[in-house]
Protein backbone atom coordinates (compact mmCIF):
# COMPACT_ATOMS: atom_id res chain seq x y z
CA UNK A 1 0.00 0.00 0.00
CA UNK A 2 1.65 3.28 -1.06
CA UNK A 3 1.99 6.03 1.52
CA UNK A 4 1.13 9.67 0.87
CA UNK A 5 4.82 10.56 1.06
CA UNK A 6 5.65 8.05 -1.68
CA UNK A 7 3.23 9.62 -4.16
CA UNK A 8 4.18 12.35 -6.59
CA UNK A 9 2.94 15.69 -5.28
CA UNK A 10 0.27 16.04 -8.00
CA UNK A 11 -1.12 12.57 -7.10
CA UNK A 12 -1.57 13.34 -3.41
CA UNK A 13 -5.27 13.57 -2.49
CA UNK A 14 -5.36 17.20 -1.40
CA UNK A 15 -3.32 18.40 -4.36
CA UNK A 16 -5.35 16.28 -6.78
CA UNK A 17 -8.56 17.70 -5.34
CA UNK A 18 -7.30 21.26 -5.76
CA UNK A 19 -6.20 20.57 -9.33
CA UNK A 20 -9.11 18.44 -10.59
CA UNK A 21 -11.95 18.69 -8.08
CA UNK A 22 -13.31 16.23 -5.52
CA UNK A 23 -15.19 14.16 -8.09
CA UNK A 24 -11.89 12.70 -9.35
CA UNK A 25 -10.90 11.31 -5.95
CA UNK A 26 -11.55 7.74 -4.89
CA UNK A 27 -13.41 7.08 -1.63
CA UNK A 28 -10.11 6.33 0.08
CA UNK A 29 -8.62 9.60 -1.14
CA UNK A 30 -11.65 11.58 0.05
CA UNK A 31 -11.24 10.01 3.47
CA UNK A 32 -7.55 10.92 3.45
CA UNK A 33 -8.49 14.57 2.91
CA UNK A 34 -10.97 14.42 5.81
CA UNK A 35 -8.49 12.69 8.13
CA UNK A 36 -5.63 15.03 7.26
CA UNK A 37 -2.65 13.04 8.52
CA UNK A 38 -1.74 9.78 10.13
CA UNK A 39 0.32 8.94 13.18
CA UNK A 40 3.51 7.03 13.80
CA UNK A 41 2.86 3.44 12.81
CA UNK A 42 -0.38 4.24 10.99
CA UNK A 43 -0.14 6.12 7.70
CA UNK A 44 -3.18 8.13 6.63
CA UNK A 45 -3.68 5.77 3.68
CA UNK A 46 -3.88 2.77 6.01
CA UNK A 47 -6.29 4.61 8.32
CA UNK A 48 -8.50 5.60 5.40
CA UNK A 49 -8.63 2.01 4.12
CA UNK A 50 -9.70 0.74 7.54
CA UNK A 51 -12.39 3.41 7.82
CA UNK A 52 -13.66 2.55 4.33
CA UNK A 53 -13.91 -1.13 5.26
CA UNK A 54 -15.92 -0.16 8.33
CA UNK A 55 -18.20 2.09 6.26
CA UNK A 56 -18.83 -0.70 3.76
CA UNK A 57 -19.49 -3.23 6.53
CA UNK A 58 -22.06 -0.99 8.25
CA UNK A 59 -23.68 0.55 5.18
CA UNK A 60 -22.08 3.95 5.77
CA UNK A 61 -23.35 4.18 9.36
CA UNK A 62 -20.61 3.13 11.78
CA UNK A 63 -20.77 4.01 15.47
CA UNK A 64 -18.39 6.46 17.09
CA UNK A 65 -17.08 3.66 19.29
CA UNK A 66 -16.19 1.59 16.22
CA UNK A 67 -14.34 4.42 14.52
CA UNK A 68 -12.15 5.33 17.50
CA UNK A 69 -11.00 1.71 17.77
CA UNK A 70 -9.08 2.25 14.53
CA UNK A 71 -5.48 3.21 15.32
CA UNK A 72 -4.98 6.84 14.35
CA UNK A 73 -8.64 7.89 14.59
CA UNK A 74 -9.19 10.36 17.40
CA UNK A 75 -12.57 11.32 18.83
CA UNK A 76 -12.29 14.64 16.97
CA UNK A 77 -11.65 12.89 13.64
CA UNK A 78 -14.45 10.39 14.24
CA UNK A 79 -17.01 13.09 15.09
CA UNK A 80 -15.98 15.14 12.05
CA UNK A 81 -16.43 12.10 9.81
CA UNK A 82 -19.80 11.18 11.33
CA UNK A 83 -21.01 14.75 10.91
CA UNK A 84 -19.98 14.67 7.23
CA UNK A 85 -21.79 11.38 6.70
CA UNK A 86 -24.93 12.66 8.39
CA UNK A 87 -24.98 15.84 6.32
CA UNK A 88 -24.48 13.86 3.11
CA UNK A 89 -27.31 11.54 4.07
CA UNK A 90 -29.67 14.42 4.81
CA UNK A 91 -28.94 16.29 1.61
CA UNK A 92 -28.52 13.23 -0.61
CA UNK A 93 -27.72 13.66 -4.31
CA UNK A 94 -30.89 11.99 -5.56
CA UNK A 95 -32.60 14.43 -7.88
CA UNK A 96 -29.33 15.68 -9.35
CA UNK A 97 -29.47 16.23 -13.10
CA UNK A 98 -27.19 13.90 -15.08
CA UNK A 99 -26.46 15.79 -18.27
CA UNK A 100 -22.76 15.40 -19.07
CA UNK A 101 -19.98 12.81 -18.97
CA UNK A 102 -18.53 14.58 -15.94
CA UNK A 103 -21.84 14.18 -14.10
CA UNK A 104 -21.65 10.42 -14.62
CA UNK A 105 -17.94 10.22 -13.79
CA UNK A 106 -18.60 11.94 -10.48
CA UNK A 107 -20.77 8.96 -9.54
CA UNK A 108 -18.12 6.45 -10.63
CA UNK A 109 -15.13 7.73 -8.68
CA UNK A 110 -15.54 4.95 -6.12
CA UNK A 111 -15.01 2.10 -8.61
CA UNK A 112 -12.05 3.51 -10.56
CA UNK A 113 -9.51 1.97 -8.18
CA UNK A 114 -11.27 -1.28 -7.30
CA UNK A 115 -9.20 -4.44 -7.73
CA UNK A 116 -12.21 -6.38 -9.01
CA UNK A 117 -14.64 -5.40 -11.72
CA UNK A 118 -17.74 -3.67 -10.36
CA UNK A 119 -20.78 -3.27 -12.60
CA UNK A 120 -22.90 -0.23 -11.77
CA UNK A 121 -26.38 0.76 -12.91
CA UNK A 122 -27.53 4.39 -12.66
CA UNK A 123 -31.28 4.93 -13.04
CA UNK A 124 -32.71 8.22 -14.32
CA UNK A 125 -36.18 9.71 -14.59
CA UNK A 126 -37.67 11.30 -17.72
CA UNK A 127 -35.88 14.59 -17.00
CA UNK A 128 -32.49 12.85 -16.60
CA UNK A 129 -32.55 13.30 -12.84
CA UNK A 130 -30.69 10.72 -10.79
CA UNK A 131 -32.94 8.21 -9.08
CA UNK A 132 -30.41 5.72 -7.76
CA UNK A 133 -26.96 4.25 -8.32
CA UNK A 134 -26.40 0.57 -7.56
CA UNK A 135 -23.61 -1.97 -7.87
CA UNK A 136 -25.25 -5.13 -9.19
CA UNK A 137 -22.24 -7.42 -9.60
CA UNK A 138 -18.64 -7.81 -8.56
CA UNK A 139 -16.32 -9.99 -10.60
CA UNK A 140 -15.30 -10.53 -14.21
CA UNK A 141 -17.98 -9.20 -16.53
CA UNK A 142 -19.92 -12.04 -18.15
CA UNK A 143 -23.44 -12.90 -19.23
CA UNK A 144 -24.36 -14.68 -16.00
CA UNK A 145 -23.30 -11.83 -13.73
CA UNK A 146 -24.73 -9.02 -15.86
CA UNK A 147 -27.97 -10.37 -17.26
CA UNK A 148 -30.62 -7.90 -18.50
CA UNK A 149 -33.05 -9.08 -15.81
CA UNK A 150 -30.54 -8.10 -13.09
CA UNK A 151 -29.82 -4.75 -14.72
CA UNK A 152 -33.42 -3.75 -15.36
CA UNK A 153 -35.13 -5.20 -12.27
CA UNK A 154 -34.45 -2.15 -10.10
CA UNK A 155 -34.93 0.22 -13.04
CA UNK A 156 -38.47 -1.11 -13.43
CA UNK A 157 -39.09 -0.71 -9.69
CA UNK A 158 -37.70 2.83 -9.88
CA UNK A 159 -40.01 3.57 -12.84
CA UNK A 160 -36.89 4.79 -14.60
CA UNK A 161 -37.02 6.25 -18.08
CA UNK A 162 -33.36 5.53 -18.81
CA UNK A 163 -30.23 3.98 -17.39
CA UNK A 164 -26.49 4.45 -17.63
CA UNK A 165 -24.29 1.45 -16.91
CA UNK A 166 -20.60 1.34 -16.12
CA UNK A 167 -17.85 -0.95 -14.98
CA UNK A 168 -14.18 -0.63 -14.14
CA UNK A 169 -11.16 -2.33 -15.68
CA UNK A 170 -8.72 -3.02 -12.82
CA UNK A 171 -5.94 -3.76 -15.30
CA UNK A 172 -6.12 -0.23 -16.68
CA UNK A 173 -7.14 -1.06 -20.26
CA UNK A 174 -9.62 1.31 -21.87
CA UNK A 175 -10.39 -1.09 -24.71
CA UNK A 176 -13.84 -2.70 -24.66
CA UNK A 177 -13.59 -6.49 -24.59
CA UNK A 178 -15.79 -8.88 -26.53
CA UNK A 179 -18.02 -9.55 -23.48
CA UNK A 180 -18.24 -5.78 -22.87
CA UNK A 181 -19.61 -5.20 -26.36
CA UNK A 182 -21.96 -8.21 -26.26
CA UNK A 183 -23.34 -7.12 -22.89
CA UNK A 184 -23.91 -3.60 -24.17
CA UNK A 185 -25.83 -4.85 -27.20
CA UNK A 186 -27.99 -7.15 -25.07
CA UNK A 187 -28.81 -4.37 -22.63
CA UNK A 188 -29.66 -1.96 -25.43
CA UNK A 189 -32.03 -4.50 -27.00
CA UNK A 190 -33.65 -5.33 -23.66
CA UNK A 191 -34.08 -1.64 -22.88
CA UNK A 192 -35.84 -1.05 -26.18
CA UNK A 193 -38.33 -3.82 -25.36
CA UNK A 194 -38.93 -2.50 -21.85
CA UNK A 195 -39.11 1.16 -22.82
CA UNK A 196 -36.12 2.01 -20.62
CA UNK A 197 -33.37 3.47 -22.78
CA UNK A 198 -29.72 2.54 -22.26
CA UNK A 199 -27.98 5.90 -22.67
CA UNK A 200 -24.32 4.92 -22.26
CA UNK A 201 -22.00 2.18 -21.08
CA UNK A 202 -18.86 3.62 -19.43
CA UNK A 203 -15.59 1.82 -18.81
CA UNK A 204 -13.47 3.54 -16.17
CA UNK A 205 -9.94 3.06 -14.89
CA UNK A 206 -7.72 4.89 -12.47
CA UNK A 207 -6.50 7.12 -15.29
CA UNK A 208 -9.35 7.56 -17.74
CA UNK A 209 -12.62 6.41 -19.23
CA UNK A 210 -14.25 5.41 -22.48
CA UNK A 211 -17.86 5.04 -23.61
CA UNK A 212 -18.74 1.94 -25.60
CA UNK A 213 -20.32 2.87 -28.89
CA UNK A 214 -23.99 1.85 -29.00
Amino acid sequence: MPTIQSLAVHERPREKMLAKGQRYLSNTELLQVVIGSGIKGADVTQIAEEILQLLEAYNGKPALEQLVKIRGVSTATATKLLASLELTGRLNFTGTFIETEDDVLALLADIRYKKQEHFVVITLDGANRLIEKRTISVGTLNASLVHPREVFADAITDRAAAIVVAHNHPGGSLEASGPDIITTKRLRAAGELLGIKLLDHFIVTAHGHVIIEL
